[in-house]
């Protein structure tokens, strides 16, 4: 994978260095906060281990296809020169509609970005804070609120004009400038090498933390692990049960991020992505089903009892477990362990979110590295301020997450779907994917990425925004913060809207798709 003379990312002569590199990066894109926090909470709501039926089935004949469809889509479009969504759907689908779509895979990941990367200076603050013991506040639950609510600005909007939250600030700071190093730094020596030890390391971590767990006393762990595991199948005639799961899988994997479509560019034709599309996705449930399920609920129940599965996930992860780790013998020590973990899963996902947009930069408008770095860290920069000043009870934040990081990504993966199944059709979908590969995929799964995948998708997003949605947009007609945040993403939005048609204009003068193959 090493050869640069051959075919391949013609677009911008980065390719990745080994296919070990190019898996540990996309497992590392789709390996975040969610794996840890978000999956053990909604297990636990919704029925336990009968939360886990349609868990797999929805890994089978949603997330699974899925990525195959973006990891051959991506390489598709990066053998034709393109590296970015709007390029690559046009060479799918030829139609100038095409890369107006691809808008939409730019908006999400810079927009998840701009809030995500405040998770991540959390993560990473309240590691230093063990780390120094500032975070021995005893086992009163309160006391872990209130200084959750005080280090993130809970409960005032403008804390950042405030002298005391220095230490928030500055990580913030140290994290911000680590993505756009990593980024920077380019595919191979920035993203690839960084992944390939951030990875082992926090598996590591994770491992650590879930021995102690495990070799507390038995017959806690064992009702620990129950209230995590044991199946209530009332839950399973519910059709929230299935919509949860569903929206699991379909956020664990990173789909419709348009992230994968990215990364799989950078590929060769003769490079497999049947296998390392395999790969890369028992990775990620490795680190949801193994870790995630075994260590954070199992932990919280141990010490708070039926009350832990009540948390939210930032409840659960910041308020919960900061208590758990008082309560635990070495638990400065483990606690450490625990948040640098999270704050690792954290940054492998946002360095990843980042590379689609600077790839449209530098091949849509001519940008060069640091050009293309300045004008999106400007971007990003104004989205995170953003959100910490709109910091009271995360109104800000929780907007972004609902349409951005939930209503956009169901719609985009729904639009790849139908790239994939419709436009560039089943019979070249399968060969493509078959090109290289060290697997055989079966045959159904075109059908069912072509029929079944679709209406899946359609049924989540309707029944996302049927449950949800009615909240807030009647939050939004109020006005106030949620208000002003989805006016910025729109702000975002139409901003990206102008580029891609201006890059479209350059592609057309340039007849870059007019000599392309079919």
């Amino acid at each position: 994978m090493a050869d640069q003379s051959s075919q391949g990312s013609a677009g911008s002569g980065e390719q990745w260095a080994t296919r070990l590199g190019v898996i540990l990066a996309v497992a590392g894109s789709a390996v975040g906060l969610g794996n840890f926090l978000r999956f053990p909470g909604k297990a636990a709501m919704n029925g336990g281990g009968a939360f886990m039926l349609p868990y797999f089935i929805s890994l089978l004949i949603l997330g699974i296809p899925l990525c195959w469809a973006e990891w051959t889509m991506g390489r598709y479009g990066g053998n034709r020169g393109f590296n970015s969504a709007p390029g690559i759907y046009t060479t799918i689908w030829r139609h100038k509609f095409a890369r107006y779509l691809g808008a939409f895979a730019l908006l999400i990941p810079l927009v998840i970005y701009m809030y995500y990367v405040l998770i991540e200076a959390w993560c990473l603050g309240y590691a230093w804070d063990y780390l120094v013991g500032n975070l021995q506040l005893g086992s009163d639950p309160q006391a872990y609120k209130d200084h959750f609510n005080e280090f993130v600005g809970g409960n005032a909007d403008g804390f950042i004009y405030e002298g005391g939250n220095n230490e928030l600030l500055g990580v913030l700071a140290l994290v911000f400038g680590m993505n756009f190093y990593f980024i920077y730094r380019g595919l191979s020596k920035g993203i690839e090498t960084f992944c390939k030890w951030a990875m082992p390391l926090m598996a590591l971590c994770a491992l650590c933390v879930l021995a102690r767990v495990l070799t507390l006393e038995a017959d806690k762990v064992v009702a620990g692990l129950g209230s995590m595991w044991n199946p209530n199948p009332d839950y399973l005639w519910k059709p929230q049960t299935w919509l949860e799961a569903s929206g699991q899988i379909f956020f664990s994997l990173s789909v419709g991020f348009g992230i994968i479509i990215n990364y799989a560019s950078y590929l060769k034709k003769s490079d497999d992505v049947a296998l390392s599309g395999l790969t890369a996705s028992s990775v990620n449930e490795f680190f949801e089903v193994c870790l995630g399920g075994l260590i954070t609920l199992p932990a919280a129940f141990i010490f708070l009892g039926v009350a832990a599965t009540q948390q939210g996930t930032f409840g659960l992860g910041f308020n919960a477990l900061p208590n758990v780790f008082a309560e635990m013998p070495g638990g400065r020590f483990f606690g450490c362990c625990w948040f640098f973990m999270l704050f690792l899963a954290a940054i492998t996902s946002s360095v990843s979110m980042l590379q689609p947009v600077i790839a449209f930069f530098e091949e849509g408008l001519g940008m060069r590295r640091h050009a293309s770095v300045t004008l999106l860290a400007f971007i990003a920069g104004c989205g995170t301020l953003f959100c910490l000043h709109y910091s009271k009870d995360m109104l800000a934040l929780d907007t972004m997450d609902f349409w951005v990081g939930t209503m956009f990504i169901v719609m985009l993966a729904l639009v790849q779907s139908l790239l994939y199944g419709w436009a560039m059709g089943i019979v070249r979908g399968e060969r493509e994917l078959h090109e290289g590969a060290n697997i055989r995929v079966p045959h159904f799964i075109q059908y069912i990425l072509k029929y079944v995948t679709p209406l899946y998708l359609l049924a989540i997003f309707v029944g996302t925004f049927v449950i949800q949605g009615p909240g807030y947009v009647e939050t939004l007609r109020k006005g106030g913060v949620p208000l002003y945040t989805m006016l910025f993403i729109l702000a975002i939005f139409a901003l990206l809207l102008m580029l891609v048609h201006s890059a479209g204009k350059r592609w057309d003068q340039e007849g870059r798709f007019d000599r392309l193959p079919e």
